[in-house]
């Protein structure tokens, strides 16, 4: 059933028996009705009340339906509002000419209850389904962009080699929203496609067998229901790319001149959900598990892009040292984890922040190297030695901070970044 806000509907129609005995069966349909008895005030309740549909008669006295019908296309306000012609004509001729002026169906007069009724209903149907779908276009459209829009902000900003690493992340997760939008406009563009030519046995006055008959063919009931749960898929699939490419623009912010306030915790979760594909089981790979206990914290004014990026290096870095542990070390029993913890300080006047891994840890030799400049360990073409002495360079000179490693052999690595407030 239509929903309430969507069963307003606009009668125009010169005879006061016609437009009474209308009002009546709509009203008992469950309709909010609104009668203008000419063209002129036909077009000004129109402009006023936005009605969800209208219901025109074609022989009206001074200006006609055709004419009125011409001038409700023409407005930007009401140009979309369906519009089914009423008429006594019977002429093919007249019938197109009120179809090409942008109208969506005729009733032949006399009027029949139970004719009205249905098609008044599936118009408005159809109608409510076109709006969710331009609405989800829309949606899609400004996710999209936005996305785009922060990729090229990182591309032309990014001066760490991990950014392979997170184009290949916010890929793979709006790779699923993405397919079931795909999938399901197929389906959705054959549902409507049956309706319409539901609709039309309406206009060629086919029998009720006939109608019957095409209803079952299609699985009428089933269709329309199944077409509301596809709107729906495709309607949550555009949100998840919307919540995809917010955490892309909170990961990518380029606040180069002044600092801002910032929540931590927005950007260490923006920054694991660009990384989740990395952390899931993938081939002889098991799972890796990111345990969160973040404190009760105050904003502070920092760089946020240039802070995601440090968040992302550390994340990476412990993902590879435990991927690389797995892979020296198959039969270990414990599980892979990476810890993320924040706290203030004692004095209150620092925000800690740790990330350890439970991989193999760093020799205490590479420790004294790890934050130089082109030091890395990594094989040729999987690391540019750059992104711990950037990171280290971002928290020091640009936020006054420290950034600081712990390990023991065997007992994994953690990275310690202090920030003032």
């Amino acid at each position: 059933m239509v929903k309430l806000h969507e069963k307003q509907i606009l009668i125009v129609d010169d005879s006061p028996t016609n437009a009474a005995a209308l009002l009546a069966i709509l009203q008992q349909a469950g309709f909010y009705v609104v009668i203008a008895n000419d063209g002129k005030n036909a077009l000004k309740k129109a402009i006023e009340i936005l009605p969800n549909l209208i219901l025109l008669d074609v022989m009206l006295p001074e200006m006609d339906g055709f004419e009125i019908c011409l001038h409700l296309k023409e407005m930007q306000e009401t140009q979309d509002i369906p519009v089914i012609f009423m008429t006594a004509l019977s002429r093919i001729e007249d019938k197109v000419k009120g179809l090409s002026l942008g109208a969506v169906d005729y009733v032949t007069k006399p009027l029949q209850k139970e004719e009205v009724v249905a098609r008044v209903n599936v118009h408005l149907k159809l109608s409510n389904l076109n709006k969710q779908l331009e609405k989800q276009s829309r949606e899609l459209k400004v996710a999209l962009a936005q996305l785009q829009e922060s990729q090229i902000q990182l591309i032309q900003n990014e001066k760490m080699s991990t950014l392979g690493q997170l184009v290949a992340g916010v890929a793979h997760e709006i790779n699923n929203p993405v397919g079931a939008i795909t999938a399901n406009s197929v389906y959705a563009s054959t549902y409507v496609n049956d309706l319409v030519n539901h609709l039309r046995l309406y206009q060629q006055k086919a029998t009720d067998e006939e109608i019957s008959a095409h209803a079952q063919e299609i699985e009428l009931d089933f269709l329309v229901e199944d077409l509301s749960s596809i709107l729906n898929t495709m309607q949550s699939s555009a949100l998840r790319i919307k919540d995809i490419s917010e955490s892309f623009r909170v990961f990518s912010r380029n606040d180069t001149e002044d600092k801002v306030a910032f929540d931590i915790h927005e950007g260490l979760e923006s920054t694991l959900l660009i990384i989740k594909h990395r952390l899931k089981a993938v081939d002889k790979y098991p799972k890796i598990e990111v345990i969160k206990d973040y404190a009760n914290l105050p904003e502070i004014n920092c760089f946020p892009g240039p802070l995601n990026q440090v968040f992302m290096n550390l994340l990476i870095n412990a993902v590879d040292a435990l991927r690389d542990c797995h892979k020296k070390h198959k039969k270990t029993n414990s599980k892979p984890q990476i810890q993320i913890r924040t706290v203030l300080d004692n004095e209150k006047k620092h925000i800690v922040i740790y990330i350890q891994d439970n991989g193999m840890g760093i020799p205490e030799e590479i420790q004294e190297k790890i934050f130089g400049y082109a030091f890395t360990t990594k094989p040729v073409g999987k690391g540019t030695g750059l992104g711990l002495a950037i990171a280290q360079q971002i928290i020091t000179e640009k936020h006054g901070g420290s950034l600081e490693v712990t390990s023991q052999p065997g007992e994994g690595a953690e990275f310690v970044i202090s920030l003032p407030l």
